[in-house]
């Protein structure tokens, strides 16, 4: 699970979280459209295969290979099939352009904010790499300061059937209303062919926000809630609920990269700052009825690009 929004059954679940991930995945997904945009460039990299007189080169599926993290064991048999993904993406793009699709409003609006988006997270990305990693003294002075979060930790395990269609929130309080159990929910489920998967996680109060460490140790072990994720529903109950306590040596890294996801965030939110200190913004046309004129220190607090660039998952629970 990326974030969880538990619902108790009659309420209506309301979740939001925002990641980098955002960024990171846009660039993978469409760093083919947007190095196919321009043909006359030279590809770097040794040409592997041509297709209709396009080259993929070495160093195309190079990049591929990393941007999918396959294990070192694996890379021969991932780079053939990478490569087949190439010469079918380079096939469609051809395809696309001979019906001059790559010319229409829709989707060269659309590669326009997507090379947009990437530009900036280059930019921020840059910045990044000049934050100094978190000292000990920080994730010692962490640790003191949070030692019950670590020493008293808690894990839960759950079980889930998650939902394969969108939008099932409705079904998920239906089969909590005819189902005591999981075990009992799943049959209910089947009965009315509804397709749904099975799941089995285990998260630790350190992996998750106090709020919902709160909702979760106050709902009995067995009891069915409803949990939306990723705009799916699921239904979930806690099998089992342990004390697994750690001390600073096994929580460093934990801590660190915690610290690092909050220097990052708010460096990047610094950045913006200066960087509308030094601009000048205007409204046009009564844009959503904001003054036209307005200088970087009153539209700060306004901008909500450090949530959609910042780094972490924000839990919210209804």
């Amino acid at each position: 699970m990326n974030y969880l929004d538990v619902a108790v059954p009659g309420k209506n679940p309301v979740s939001r979280a925002w990641s980098s991930l955002f960024f990171g995945m846009l660039a993978m997904l469409l760093t083919g459209v947007l190095t196919g945009c321009s043909k006359e460039a030279k590809k770097p990299g040794q040409a592997l295969v041509r297709v209709n007189g396009e080259e993929i080169t070495a160093y195309q599926l190079n990049s591929e290979l990393q941007r999918a993290g396959v294990p070192t064991a694996q890379q021969d048999a991932a780079r053939v099939q990478l490569l087949e993904s190439l010469i079918d993406r380079q096939l469609l793009q051809d395809a696309a352009e001979r019906e001059k699709l790559d010319r229409s409003p829709e989707v060269m609006q659309a590669i326009e904010r997507a090379k947009a988006l990437i530009i900036a997270q280059a930019y921020i990305q840059k910045r990044l790499q000049l934050v100094a990693s978190p000292s000990k003294d920080e994730i010692d002075a962490y640790f003191s300061k949070n030692s019950d979060m670590f020493l008293h930790r808690q894990q839960f395990d759950m079980r889930q059937l998650v939902f394969v269609q969108p939008n099932s929130t409705e079904m998920a309080e239906r089969a909590i209303k005819n189902a005591s159990t999981i075990e009992e929910a799943s049959v209910w489920l089947k009965a009315n062919n509804v397709q749904f998967g099975r799941n089995e996680v285990a998260r630790t109060s350190t992996d998750l926000s106090p709020e919902l460490v709160n909702k979760l140790k106050a709902m009995p072990v067995g009891r069915m809630f409803v949990v939306n994720q990723d705009g799916r529903a699921a239904l979930v109950t806690i099998t089992a609920v342990k004390d697994v306590p750690v001390d600073l040596q096994v929580a460093a890294s934990h801590i660190g990269q915690l610290l690092a996801n909050v220097k990052s965030r708010d460096a990047t939110a610094a950045e913006l700052a200066r960087l509308r200190a030094n601009a000048k913004i205007e409204y046009l046309n009564n844009a959503l009825g904001i003054k036209k004129s307005v200088t970087a220190s009153e539209t700060t607090d306004k901008s909500s690009t450090v949530a959609r660039m910042g780094v972490g998952i924000n839990i919210d629970l209804k």
